[in-house]
């Protein structure tokens, strides 16, 4: 598999990443050591992970794994700390909280290190250098590699990026982002799409497959076994299954039959080259659905089925996201 630069560093990860949402929940170890295994066997080397995916078995599973199936030296594993199980509260920022979580997270992993640490939402309860101070601290000690954030705004991109660049060689510089990005989700390129790609910060873009819906699969009906069929997981996959998604997975397909390839490789090739995309991380709950998606890596699009993907999906831009001298 193709390795690329995360934003702008020296660190290399596939242009295809392994997400991890479901392990220790949906996924069992069985499934995760024959994804992982097949995985790596492919190439592939980012690995995405959280402390709270599955209340840490996500990680905790992944460690054990790495103990005896894969070697630690071959992969990247990126983590994510500051999201909290707290109805009050669901974002901790604070520097003692992301500490505090990255130490349980190594201690899952069963690694000193991870290589790339994110943190996993903004939090407007504490103030934005404190949150970074602590991605500081933790590349300083040697916990972590590489530090980014995920699911910050424009603004709150630029700003924490900034703030990072304005003292070189004190302060860490963010690696990284992880936002949605999709064919039916375009919305980062109004502003964080912009900012990453002056600021040097790579996207690692999350549900690349419109939430499996770019698939093809619920074209008909939903399928018994899929998330939109799952009391639990329903409402995170409704939303792209309206008109405006319908007309863009329906382009997806006739892509799809044309290059005689399946939707699923359309829809990841086209987000995967992106400008400023690194690498999507994809969450496959079978070997199955993971082979499918790494056979995307021979794919790429012609630009006349870009353009009309583009055009189809094509998000609303208007003042002041869009430049104004065309307006």
């Amino acid at each position: 598999m193709e390795q690329r630069h995360l934003g702008r560093t020296g660190l290399r990860v596939s242009r295809i990443g392994l997400g991890t949402l479901t392990w220790g929940r949906g996924t069992d170890e069985h499934d995760a050591a024959d994804m992982l295994k097949a995985f790596w066997e492919a190439g592939g080397t980012l690995v995405d992970t959280a402390d709270v995916y599955g209340d840490g078995e996500a990680e905790y599973l992944l460690g054990r794994l790495m103990d005896g199936l894969v070697p630690r030296r071959d992969l990247v594993i990126s983590t994510k700390a500051g999201s909290v199980p707290d109805p009050d509260r669901r974002v901790d920022g604070s520097r003692g909280h992301l500490l505090a979580a990255l130490d349980a997270s190594l201690a899952r992993l069963g690694t000193d290190h991870v290589d790339v640490w994110h943190v996993h939402a903004y939090d407007p309860g504490t103030p934005l250098e404190e949150t970074l101070h602590a991605l500081d601290l933790a590349v300083g000690s040697g916990r972590v590699r590489y530090a980014g954030v995920s699911d910050f705004c424009g603004w709150q991109l630029a700003k924490a990026a900034t703030w990072q660049l304005a003292a070189p060689g004190a302060r860490t510089r963010l690696a990284s982002t992880q936002m949605e990005y999709s064919l039916l989700q375009r919305g980062v390129e109004r502003e964080v799409l912009p900012a990453a790609l002056d600021l040097g910060v790579g996207l690692l873009p999350s549900s690349p497959l419109g939430r499996g819906v770019l698939t093809g699969k619920y074209r008909n009906a939903t399928p018994s076994d899929s998330r939109g069929a799952s009391e639990q997981l329903a409402p995170f996959v409704e939303p792209y299954l309206d008109d405006a998604a319908s007309r863009i997975v329906d382009a997806v397909t006739t892509a799809a039959d044309g290059l005689a390839v399946t939707p699923l490789q359309v829809a990841l090739a086209w987000v995967r080259d992106r400008p400023g995309v690194t690498a999507p991380v994809i969450g496959p709950r079978t070997v199955q659905q993971l082979t499918a998606a790494l056979s995307v890596e021979a794919l790429s699009l012609p630009d006349e089925i870009c353009r009309a993907l583009d055009d189809v999906s094509a998000p609303v831009h208007r003042y002041p996201d869009h430049d104004w001298s065309t307006l």
